[in-house]
């Protein structure tokens, strides 16, 4: 066999030859596409799954509970605190009871006057003139008065003799009743001089009057607070005069007077009674604790505040003591056995906002590393520090604070970075 019939053989066996490397199938082209798809689906259900299960986190803010200073006697507890401020009882923006210019004031801010004493004085040429026209007009109804009587005196006798020789026929009727009218109208004439005497002590008077107005005095005993007058200003009682006339020469406060005025919430308000010892704080002397006691309950609500006014006697006075100075006042309760008292002792302030709920009860949530306990609370007054909690929250707890409708019992939370 030559070589040109077995590369013929060859060829024809290569064409016989199957070839798997291209023409495979469908199948063996496709797989690892569907093997990677598998692949990142079952990927992504699993983190799915994982973000689903996991608990969500809440941004919180922290609130820490603090413990209430009540500066109140051994044995007593405050059963409530409030605020309020220190008022006088008996004050008053001393005016003149005339329109006068002033010429004198004698009074300055914190001067002590006692009572009848002389602020001020006003312009009194007129007055004076009103009352040297008084006294004159009273001197002449004097003089006329004196003519009168002497006129009567005169005609008594004459008369007496009239009549009696008319009763002896001796002179005429017409005679008797001229003497008689003349008797008559001495009398009458006596009568007008003595009323306008009468009428000229009147005028007088009130000339004098007049005259003393313009001398303005203390009506009582006090501090003098403010000075609304100067020499050469206008004062009347009636009116501003357009803003250039004063309406009174200053304030004077009986600093005997100062009280405290409290504002309670209405829902407290059942735990206040009259009588009730009290310990009183100033803002400004915050470590001083003045014992008093509750003159009163106003029998009125306040609609916009919810509140009830509470009128607080001072059983101490000190000078320290100045009207509209801020005031913390602790409502003490009568034993130290009390439950009122041992809670009250346990109280804490926490800010408004770390608290849900109202009335004596509500809901605060603590934080435990990164979970919150929800927990019930006894709620006590409201105070310029914030929210008081009677029982139910220790000193030290860390409060959430943050939308309470994304918080539950065991929620888990993130403290913020501010």
């Amino acid at each position: 066999m030559n070589t040109e019939t077995m590369d013929q053989r060859h060829s024809l066996l290569d064409q016989l030859r199957i070839d798997r490397g291209d023409d495979a199938g469908p199948g063996a082209r496709f797989w690892p596409w569907v093997l990677g798809v598998t692949v990142l689906v079952a990927g992504i259900t699993a983190a799915a799954w994982f973000l689903l299960t996991i608990p969500a986190t809440v941004l919180v803010d922290v609130a820490t509970a603090e413990l209430v200073s009540a500066d109140v006697p051994a044995g007593r507890g405050s059963m409530l605190d409030a605020s309020g401020y220190v008022v006088a009882r008996r004050q008053a923006t001393v005016s003149s009871k005339i329109t006068g210019k002033v010429v004198e004031v004698s009074i300055e801010e914190g001067q002590r006057v006692e009572a009848n004493d002389v602020i001020a004085r006003l312009d009194d040429a007129n007055a004076r003139a009103q009352v040297a026209q008084a006294t004159a007009q009273r001197e002449q109804a004097v003089a006329a008065f004196v003519a009168a009587r002497v006129a009567f005196d005169n005609a008594v006798p004459t008369f007496a003799r009239n009549e009696e020789q008319f009763a002896r026929s001796i002179i005429s009727a017409q005679a008797f009743d001229t003497a008689k009218a003349a008797y008559d109208t001495a009398r009458t004439t006596l009568d007008v001089a003595a009323r306008a005497v009468e009428v000229a002590d009147a005028t007088l008077s009130l000339a004098q009057r007049n005259l003393d107005d313009t001398v303005v005095r203390a009506p009582f005993g006090g501090v003098i607070t403010v000075k609304a007058a100067e020499v050469g200003e206008m004062v009347s009682p009636v009116s501003a005069g357009g803003g250039f006339t004063r309406t009174g020469i200053g304030t004077i406060v009986d600093m005997d007077s100062l009280e405290v005025e409290v504002d309670v919430s209405e829902n407290f308000i059942n735990r206040v009674r009259p009588d009730q010892d009290m310990s009183v704080k100033l803002n400004a002397y915050p470590e001083w604790a003045i014992p008093a006691r509750v003159i009163a309950i106003i029998p009125t609500a306040d609609r916009a505040k919810a509140t009830v006014r509470v009128r607080v006697a001072l059983d101490e006075r000190d000078a320290r003591i100045l009207p509209e100075m801020g005031v913390r006042v602790s409502f003490l309760d009568d034993g130290a056995e009390s439950g009122a008292a041992l809670a009250a002792q346990r109280a804490v302030v926490v800010p408004p906002a770390a608290v849900q709920g109202s009335g004596d009860t509500g809901i605060v949530y603590v934080i435990d590393e990164d979970t919150v306990e929800r927990r019930a609370v006894r709620l006590g007054t409201r105070s310029a520090d914030g929210q008081i909690v009677l029982s139910g929250l220790e000193s030290g707890a860390r409060l959430a604070v943050t939308d309470f409708s994304q918080l539950s019992d065991g929620a888990r939370v993130r403290v913020s970075s501010q």
